[in-house]
């Protein structure tokens, strides 16, 4: 869509302004699903749309079951920077806003939910972290023989309560509540937001969230903003190719995959050079793997660990180790997989029944490709000079026990007894560097005929 013409300062509006540009827009974008790097880059591509159109208010539709700390802070600081107003609409009925999204709704300039929806439950959570429902009250510094993971969750929960805390005083909401969905994963329902002070108001939907938004003033980085919202044109963004692109290289269960595929692909293209698309395509997998692997929270150990394994069973299909490699490198991948991605957040774990399949087809792939390659290497050679041995040709030229042959098609320097004869029929008896040793071979078939 192109860019609306920006607002003029000074005079009256010009004849031709469309229609729609004198009733505003409201920029829609739907956020659904868990929030991670792909969210980032729909949010604030919807954001900066909504600068260039001059729209009178962004309205983000939350329906999420959290995501990744990095990708909400993100969000959160486009959301902080934002020029137009951000109005968060946890929609529709039987929608929510957990962990994540509980921060995001209290960082936008006006907060909804629809009737049956809910929010809350923002304990951050990662890997190793003890049970979230239960609250906890201890020091940011470890007492004696206090483990260090307990510090280190404390230290956790205290940042969460401080940021979600500072949201709160910055959009004047209930910041007691705020701190307690952090740190005992509480929960709350849309009329009940509503009389905490938590939300502004509840709205059956988008229409009715822009009647009640309509003439209330929020404060912007450019200052204090009236919103006129009740007759705005309504301009849905969706997101483009390289948000969905995005989307499904981020998804850890398929960077896993591709992953391997990668591995698989230039595995087997190294075994058995020529074949060309195995190389190629395992190469743009490998490529598409890392990009997405970077860009989530990636447990470095985890990576090495599903290398090892795999150098583990490439190693096995080599080497006489009657299994143990082969079983270390299977164990070896599992942990690593498990591993993998540093977090626990919903929509960003890899089953456990799929790091089972590819241990089990990972171990088939290379064990099938690893042998092919042996048995190719133990093959007795097809081509070369030693390779003609027992072969017979016709001597072309002789004399003084050395001439030409013709042996299979090409013309060969043969060495043999003064008493060979242009004409006859030779059989190679040995190889001694480019020349054949030869003898008749009616004199070497003459025994077996007798």
């Amino acid at each position: 869509m192109p860019d609306a013409p920006p607002a003029s300062t000074s005079g009256p509006p010009s004849a031709a302004t469309p229609a729609a540009a004198k009733r505003g827009t409201v920029v829609l974008m739907e956020l659904d699903g868990a929030i991670g790097p792909a969210s980032v880059d729909y949010i604030r591509r919807g954001l900066k749309q909504a600068e260039r159109e001059d729209a009178r208010l962004v309205v983000i539709q939350i329906d999420t079951p959290g995501g990744l700390d990095a990708s909400m802070r993100s969000i959160i600081k486009d959301i902080l920077a934002s020029p137009v107003p951000v109005a968060s609409f946890v929609a529709p009925n039987g929608a929510r806003a957990a962990s994540a999204g509980t921060y995001i709704l209290y960082a936008s300039h006006i907060a909804a939910m629809a009737p049956a929806s809910n929010l809350g439950a923002a304990t951050p959570v990662a890997i190793g972290m003890p049970n979230p429902a239960a609250p906890t009250t201890k020091p940011e510094s470890p007492a004696k023989g206090e483990p260090e993971g307990d510090a280190m969750t404390a230290k956790r929960l205290a940042d969460a309560s401080a940021y979600i805390r500072s949201l709160a005083q910055l959009r004047e909401r209930n910041a007691e509540w705020g701190e307690k969905a952090v740190r005992e994963s509480v929960s709350l329902s849309a009329q009940e937001a509503k009389e905490k002070n938590v939300i502004d108001f509840v709205a059956r939907d988008v229409p009715d969230l822009l009647m009640q938004a309509n003439g209330r003033e929020v404060r912007t980085v450019h200052g204090k903003v009236q919103l006129a919202t009740q007759r705005a044109e309504l301009l849905v963004v969706d997101a483009d190719w390289r948000t969905r692109l995005l989307s499904v290289i981020t998804e850890p269960s398929l960077a896993l995959i591709l992953l391997m595929i990668g591995v698989y692909g230039l595995l087997f293209e190294f075994s058995n050079p020529g074949f060309v698309l195995p190389g190629v395509a395992g190469a743009i997998s490998l490529m598409l793997a890392l990009f997405g692997l970077q860009m989530l929270p990636v447990n470095y150990a985890g990576l090495g660990l599903i290398f090892l394994g795999v150098a583990f069973l490439i190693a096995e299909a080599f080497l006489p180790t009657f299994g143990v490699l082969g079983v270390g490198g299977i164990v070896s991948f599992c942990i690593g997989a498990v591993l993998l991605i540093d977090n626990e957040v919903p929509g960003f774990g890899v089953p456990l029944w799929l790091i089972g399949l590819l241990a089990v087809g990972s171990a088939a792939f290379i064990l099938i490709v690893g042998g092919i390659a042996a048995k190719s290497r133990r093959r007795p050679l097809a081509v070369g000079v030693s390779t003609l041995v027992g072969a017979t040709g016709e001597l072309v030229e002789f004399a003084d026990g050395e001439g030409w042959a013709q042996i299979q098609g090409d013309y060969w320097k043969v060495r043999g007894s003064e008493a060979l004869r242009p004409g006859r029929r030779i059989r190679v008896t040995k190889v001694q560097g480019l020349a054949l040793h030869v003898t008749d071979e009616e004199s070497q078939q003459s025994p077996a005929g007798a």
